[in-house]
């Protein structure tokens, strides 16, 4: 009878039928038989059994061929010592050996095997001791898988983390370069006044964007400011750069600070994009002999920027209020605030940035409570009166025990009336 189209006939070669279509389970019956021995030799690892000390007495064909050794090379002539590098030879002996009879098994250890040519093999060692039924150590098998890929892989990971530890250790000499051109080398002497900075960075990788400088005007007259800049990197420096300039030369040719200020608003409106906005906070002051008091009289203009601290001789410590001063280089017609003061002997003022308000503490504790304003002022009240140089070398004392708890960059800056006498 003729079979339906579709059909096979008994005994046919169907579906599923050994000896069916290509791709069918048949057509692997013939590699899914193979022998354990055949297993053994062909293995895609490194197999040998050694006696207790290591005389090798059976090796697979996989590592005869990685080393190019006959099977009569190797079987009850050499040991497993005998196969590998002069320094893999002395780790086994030292440690692998020792460890392996104490622990009965050693998984994972990295060492070389000697080619018969000579070259070296990475690999990564696995061994076992054999017991017998009385349960007494009889063999040690012993598992190599081919490390060469790894090796490689090791290799071109470890140079590029040296190369990207060249590049980030040129990146913070070329950060801590252009961090030191955006500050001044030294400060003016003003003849009278005792004067004392210090920038604190908070990341070596990024360059910061706070600033100050003291310098001179006409005669008898002294400009001093103190700023930071939102953001950082290359971006803020140049608002930094900007903003130093702009405000040395504004104060060459204005007397008022807030005009100065209102000059450098107008630079930084005029050169703001949508996408890249460039603003700070920023205080200047104005500084005058005061023949009457025997200090200096300030005039300080605030462009939103935190209030000066005023340590008195008399050991009292406030801050002078700049209330209404706005973000310079944001609005057009920002409005700038002003406060004049006398600096009398013994008198302190410090300017700083708002890193150090901002710093948060018990930062080791899992802590982030904020340092702020009134821990300052405490900070002021107990430290008066004081001198310039002691009032900076007590914020630095402050900053480092901060630690980890400075997130931003903070510069200070401490001008001090000597007492006469």
């Amino acid at each position: 009878m003729t079979p339906h189209p579709g059909e096979q006939e008994e005994g046919g070669d169907g579906p599923g039928r050994e000896g069916g279509p290509a791709g069918g389970p048949a057509a692997f019956s013939g590699l899914l038989e193979d022998t354990a021995e055949d297993l053994y030799e062909h293995a895609p690892c490194g197999y040998l059994s050694t006696t207790l000390d290591g005389l090798i007495v059976k090796v697979n064909t996989t590592l005869l061929d990685w080393l190019g050794h006959e099977r009569d090379d190797l079987v009850e002539r050499r040991h497993f010592s005998d196969l590998l590098t002069v320094g893999g030879r002395l780790y086994h002996e030292t440690h692998f050996a020792p460890l392996l009879r104490m622990q009965g098994e050693i998984n994972g250890i990295a060492l070389e095997l000697k080619a018969a040519d000579g070259s070296r093999l990475p690999v990564m060692v696995t061994s076992t001791v054999r017991t017998d039924s009385d349960g007494q150590p009889r063999l040690i098998r012993t598992t190599l898988l081919d490390a060469r890929h790894r090796r490689a892989y090791e290799t071109e990971l470890l140079r590029a983390r040296q190369e990207a530890d060249r590049e980030r250790d040129r990146l913070q000499r070329l950060a801590t370069t252009l961090q030191a051109t955006l500050l001044p080398p030294a400060l003016v002497d003003v003849p009278g006044l005792d004067v004392s900075a210090y920038y604190h960075i908070a990341s070596v990788d990024e360059v910061g964007g706070d600033f100050y400088d003291l310098f001179p005007l006409a005669a008898g007259t002294w400009g001093l400011f103190l700023g930071d800049v939102c953001g950082k990197g290359a971006a803020a420096a140049s608002v930094t750069s900007l903003a130093r300039y702009t405000l040395r030369a504004a104060a060459v040719y204005d007397a008022d600070p807030a005009a100065v200020l209102a000059n450098l608003n107008t630079v930084l409106t005029h050169q703001n994009h949508d996408d890249d906005p460039r603003f700070c906070t920023v205080v200047y002051g104005r500084l005058t002999p005061d023949p009457d008091a025997g200090g200096f009289r300030i005039t300080l203009a605030s462009g939103g920027h935190p209030p000066a601290l005023l340590m008195r001789a008399d050991g009292t410590a406030d801050y002078l209020p700049t209330p209404g001063g706005q973000l310079v280089g944001v609005l057009e017609d920002a409005r700038i605030a002003t406060t004049t003061v006398s600096l009398a002997p013994g008198d302190t003022l410090l300017l700083y940035t708002d890193g150090l308000t901002e710093a948060h503490t018990d930062v080791t504790t899992g802590g982030r409570e904020r340092y702020g304003d009134e821990a300052l002022l405490d900070f002021g009240r107990a430290l008066a009166p004081t001198t310039a140089l002691g009032t900076i070398t007590a914020v630095r004392d402050l900053l480092d025990a901060f630690g980890a708890g400075v997130d931003d960059d903070t510069a200070v800056l401490a001008v001090h009336a000597p007492r006469t006498g």
